[in-house]
This record gives structure tokens, sequence and C-alpha cells, in this order.
């Protein structure tokens, strides 16, 4: 297991590749697209456009196309950072296509997204060392980050430590309709919630780290691109995975939780973060039931509706970082601090 290195601090004037390895934009949602690169422009980064940005079909490209542009741009030494418009459903295609040696001989460079594009930054920071970000994909880059955290663009353009805490306050409907509203730059956020945790109150831990949505790291948890396990054991400072649920129902995040574990996800962890969902409960089991059902026996601290997932805002994370995570059971300290390797 290589060690973990973050790519330099991106600087205006930074080249940022944009290119799709899941699903591309559709003719709709263009002028979204561009709004979200002249915000990246407005940042004072020079932002350069794949061909593999959209077809009509599931994917933007067929794979090896999407895997040879993704490859491309990652091992470019003029290009700093990488940011997919959005996930999508098959990025898995991808895994056996990226050139591997090439990756392995490259500096790192910022891989930056969410939901899908977990299927290849998992694999990335586990094979590579490479640290990648999680939290925001391009189209949600207009969007300014409500008080307590922090724009993926700061936590890839400063040496950090990053320190974000909880806004307390989250969007309890579905996505802005950027067809109609393209430029749309502030989230609705209307609803107060914040961090909880399954069994006790307060939480001080820290480690490294990992982590992605649960549907799509799960099918290669237990595939050479998913050994957390041996990521851990390599991790003398511990492990934080933090996991997501977007759309599945909770009969099957359960399963899926208990094949993490066997997978040994879990097994040098210091605490897990389970993101906030609108994912459907069962009429006879929650989305938190799910994890009590998988997760409740661990022996270390479970932190439920965190906002690194699907339902905003975003609260971008570091795979590879070493991170401290705080809950104050007695007050309102909701806190994780991350440094950068």
């Amino acid at each position: 297991m290589p060690p973990t290195r973050s790519p330099r601090p991106l600087e205006p004037g930074d080249r940022i590749g944009v290119t799709a390895p899941s699903s591309g934009v559709q003719e709709p949602m263009r002028a979204r697209l561009e709004v979200a690169v002249s915000s990246l422009e407005a940042r004072g980064y020079d932002v350069v456009r794949g061909l593999c940005l959209g077809t009509s079909g599931v994917v933007s490209a067929p794979k090896e196309q999407r895997a040879a542009e993704l490859t491309e741009m990652l091992v470019d030494p003029s290009i700093r950072a990488v940011v997919p418009p959005w996930g999508g459903e098959l990025a898995i295609d991808l895994l056996d296509q990226l050139d591997w040696s090439a990756l392995a001989g490259a500096e790192p460079t910022w891989f930056v997204g969410y939901s899908d594009l977990t299927t290849l930054m998992v694999p990335i920071t586990l094979r590579l060392g490479w640290t990648t970000l999680h939290g925001s994909n391009l189209m949600d880059t207009p969007y300014s980050p409500p008080d307590g955290l922090l724009h993926w663009t700061t936590l890839a353009s400063q040496p950090g430590p990053f320190v974000q805490r909880s806004p307390g306050r989250y969007r309890s409907t579905g996505w802005d309709d950027y067809v109609a509203h393209p430029d749309v730059s502030r989230l609705t956020l209307d609803s107060p919630g914040t961090w909880r945790v399954l069994s006790g109150s307060s939480v001080d831990v820290s480690g490294r780290l990992i982590g992605g949505c649960i549907e799509t790291v799960g099918p290669i948890a237990a595939t050479p691109y998913g050994d957390v396990a041996a990521f851990g054991e390599a991790s003398p400072e511990g492990l934080v995975v933090y996991l997501e649920a977007c759309e599945d129902n909770a009969y099957t995040i359960a399963r899926t939780l208990h094949s993490l574990r066997y997978a040994g996800w879990f097994d040098h962890a210091r605490a897990v973060l389970i993101g906030r969902t609108n994912a459907p409960d069962m009429p006879d089991l929650t989305q938190a039931e799910a994890v009590a059902d998988a997760l409740g026996d661990l022996g270390i601290p479970v932190v439920l509706d965190v906002e690194c997932g699907h339902v905003a805002p975003y609260l971008p994370l570091v795979n590879g970082a070493l991170a401290r995570v705080v809950v104050d059971g007695d007050g309102d300290r909701h806190e994780i601090t991350q440094t950068l390797a």
C-alpha cells in the first residue's frame, strides 16, 4: 500500500480538466454546465474540456474512450485537477481500463466528485496513495457553502488544516431545477438537523478518511480495487470511514453495509460517519435501523446525518487525509478537522 500523497495546492491560472467518466451532460443541462465552468473561471482557473461529455446513453462515451481521457487528464502535469460534471451509473466499467501504470508514475492530481465517481476515487486513493476530494461535482461548484462548511476549491488550494462544522440545516426536498434556473448558486436549506450519534452522545476520535457512496463502493469492496482492510492495516492512525446512501431502500443498504463489513472495511475503523439520506425506509426497517443492524455492534462511534452525501449541503472530505471528529453531546459542537498528507 503506497504512502498517502496530496496534490500540490491549486493556484490561480491552473488548468482544471472536465470529463465525464460516467454519465454525460444532455442538452437541457448544458446551460448549467456553462455556469459551472464559468464559476471556476471566475475563481481564476483555466478550464479544459474533454471530448467525453455527453451522448444519448447511460454513459458519456465508450468505456475505452472515457478511461483514456480520464487517464490522460490525470497524468498531464499541466492539469492540476479533474472535476467531472456529476456521477452516474457505470463508472465501475473503467476500473480495468485505466492505465494504472501510467497513473502510478505521475504526480498526484486532484480528482473531485462524489456519487458514482467514488467508484474511481476510492481505488485511486487505495492503489496510488493519492488523496481524492469528495463532496461536490462540477454542477454543484457554483453553490456558495453555508456557514460552517468550505468550498471544495478551498481544500484544494490551501495547506490546511481545515475545520468544518455542521451548519445545522439541510435541504429536505430534491434538487434545484437546473433547466429552469441554470444559474442557481444559493442552497435552499429549509430544515433543521445536525449529526446524531447512533449509541451514546459524545465522540472525539481521529483517523485517516476513506469512503464514498454505499451503492457504488459496495460492488468493489471485495475486489483488488476496494481493499480498505489493507489500507487500514497500513495506517497506524486507524481509519474514519464515511458512507452515504443515494437511493437504495433500507433492506439493500443493510445488506451492502454487511458486505462491506465482511470485506474488512471497518476492521481498522475508529469511527464511521453516515451521510444524511433521502433514500427510502421500509415499513419495518428505517435507514438508521439498517445502519444499526450492520454496524451497531462494532464497538466504535457511528455518527449519522453527516453532510457528506446526496442531500445538500455538501461537506468536502478528502480521502486519505487525517481527520479528527468531535461531537459534543452536551453542546452544539459537531466538527471535523482535516489535515492533508
